[in-house]
């Protein structure tokens, strides 16, 4: 891991979520690539990289893409990493600008969801969901995550009330986001109201699988310049698969191992963050990514998220667009949502919920349950032109 020269990042574009459809992912993917071209003002021949993250695109993978979309790529990558895959394409786009193998990448994520098809991606997850979880009924995420949380809260105390003050904030937020699907304000009343899913898991605390799509471009500083684009930079990432495999169950994730150099690279230390975008699935796991990112000591996020205002003109901005929980996951596409949002922010343009004098953000990513732990952690910190 190490810093980025003169790479930086652009023209946020989200497809509006749909609670279901019957379009394919392609369509979703499509409207995403066609508002990258417009948003950039270039020629889509201008885009020679690609890469994309999409759970229901089968049977077609990245190349098909490419050709439906009339592209014609020198640099392309198919990212399998659920909610972390916005990251990973982040650091290898990056990469590939940087070594001149790609001028404009554009990286979108994004996934349909045709009635029933929630249930089938999860039962499909991966061989170990088909052959031991899915069959006894464990193969959905809301049964790892209830795991996950309650593991967590016999460690470290936390209570329900805990997690629902992230939610309520959040909410907060997506009041202000004309795109989150859940804009209504709710209390920490109507939070410990909301219905039991899986113990302790309750309803609010579940994301809304829906339909959409989410992408940016990475290009070099100057060409950005040139296209008269608002860009960020970015400062430095991190990637980390199967950290802390002894763990019994998922109390912390790779973000730990990687956190110094993450904000060495960068040059900054946590209190500089002027905004955090975490993947936030299910309240838990933002719990853990603030702990291991080093805003709070580990178990104290509980009292950490009591501490401070989570809204976007609080004194800790969190998922400032409402985040996953209160925006909608569009199945891969919900680990884009942390960058476009952060990119809106620091370029100014998150009207009805603008961060004030925001300067640099720090987006984390997290994917690939395996029942007791997610696989896949990421992190990288943007920072204002």
């Amino acid at each position: 891991m190490s810093g980025y020269k003169d790479i930086v990042v652009a023209v946020p574009v989200s497809v509006p979520y749909a609670r279901q459809s019957r379009h394919g992912a392609t369509h979703f993917l499509g409207r995403a690539m066609r508002a990258l071209v417009e948003g950039a003002g270039i020629e889509k021949s201008a885009i020679d990289g690609l890469a994309v993250a999409s759970f229901t695109m089968a049977p077609d993978s990245g190349v098909a893409l490419a050709r439906t979309f009339g592209l014609s790529l020198r640099w392309l990558d198919t990212i399998p990493l659920g909610g972390a895959s916005a990251i990973a394409a982040l650091r290898r786009a990056a990469r590939a600008v940087e070594a001149g193998d790609a001028e404009i990448v554009a990286c979108i994520g994004g996934d349909t969801n045709q009635p029933g098809g929630f249930r089938q991606i999860t039962a499909r997850l991966s061989a170990a969901t088909e052959d031991a979880l899915y069959p006894v009924g464990a193969g959905g995420p809301n049964q790892s995550f209830a795991y996950l949380t309650d593991a967590y809260m016999r460690r470290f105390g936390a209570r329900a009330e805990d997690f629902g003050r992230l939610c309520v904030a959040q909410r907060a937020n997506a009041a202000g986001n004309p795109a989150a699907m859940l804009r209504a304000p709710i209390t920490l009343d109507d939070y410990m109201a909301s219905r039991p899913i899986a113990g302790p898991i309750r309803k609010l605390d579940c994301v809304m699988p829906c339909a959409g799509a989410e992408g940016f471009v990475v290009m070099r500083r100057h060409r950005a310049d040139e296209l008269g684009v608002a860009a960020c930079a970015l400062l430095s990432s991190s990637e980390r698969h199967n950290a802390f495999a002894d763990d019994q169950v998922q109390y912390r994730g790779g973000w730990a191992l990687d956190r110094d150099a993450l904000y060495g690279d960068a040059g900054v230390t946590p209190p500089e963050i002027d905004l955090v975008q975490t993947y936030d699935d299910y309240p838990v796991m933002s719990f853990i990514q603030l702990e291991d990112l080093g805003f709070c000591d580990k178990g104290e996020a509980a009292r950490f998220v009591a501490d401070h205002d989570l809204r976007s003109g609080g004194d800790f901005p969190v998922n400032t667009g409402g985040g996953q929980l209160s925006a909608g996951q569009a199945g891969a596409g919900g680990g884009f949502l942390g960058v476009t949002e952060a990119l809106r922010q620091l370029t100014g343009r998150a009207e009805g919920r603008q961060v004030p004098r925001a300067r640099t953000a720090l987006v984390s990513g997290f994917g690939m349950i395996a029942y007791d732990r997610g696989l896949s952690a990421g992190a990288a910190i943007l920072a204002r032109q």
